[in-house]
């Protein structure tokens, strides 16, 4: 089986996110990627501080959540990031740079296949299979980002998206208990009658 243009890309994106990473070292790498998990985490537990100033300027409730989460994320993003590349800068300048690169290397490679995987992932689920061109279905590499997006999937929990969106929306909906109606919608009990009383008459 040929190479197809999909193993070209395949080959292309590890090849440029492992020399990249190489360039910048791996303590650069690893300290960037906690740069923004720290503004995610930031946003995503300070931003119920800031919404209610947001409030006063807009009363839709997705663009007041968005405006504080993003404020914050882009907050703290700098602030950490400018404290990370000064420690990249000091660990790449001394006698440990050349394995720091070395590592960069091999982490930019595991990252581009990541990403791959991803992408093979959105591309499964957005494509049929009999839509899909031959230059990808036929791809040597494809079986393989395939058995990593089975493992990706078994990894992730099923009610992720809903948790997500009420933490985001921050709505909390608890449904009633199975087979109990609403108070509301309840019907109205009957009174009940003592045996032998005849109903009273109608107005």
């Amino acid at each position: 089986m040929p190479i197809t243009i999909f193993d070209g890309i395949v080959i292309g994106v590890v090849l440029f996110s492992a020399v990249l990473a190489m360039i910048r070292g791996f303590s650069r790498e690893i300290l960037s990627i906690a740069s923004w998990v720290g503004a995610i985490a930031a946003a995503y537990y300070l931003y119920p501080f800031i919404l209610p100033y947001v409030k006063n300027y807009t009363n839709d409730q997705r663009i007041a959540v968005a405006a504080s989460a993003g404020g914050v994320f882009l907050l703290a993003l700098i602030l950490i990031s400018f404290i990370t590349s000064r420690i990249a800068d000091f660990i790449i300048d001394s006698r440990i740079g050349a394995l720091d690169r070395t590592l960069g290397f091999l982490f930019g490679a595991a990252r581009g296949i990541l990403l791959l995987v991803v992408a093979v992932a959105f591309w499964n689920w957005l494509i049929d299979a009999k839509q899909r061109p031959d230059w990808v279905n036929n791809a040597k590499s494809k079986p393989f980002l395939d058995a990593l997006v089975v493992k990706l999937e078994a990894v992730l929990p099923d009610d992720i998206e809903p948790q997500l969106r009420a933490r985001i929306l921050g709505k909390q909906q608890t449904a009633p208990a199975e087979g109990q109606a609403p108070a509301d919608d309840a019907p109205a009990q009957a009174p009940a009658q003592t045996p032998g009383q005849a109903p009273a008459p109608a107005n």
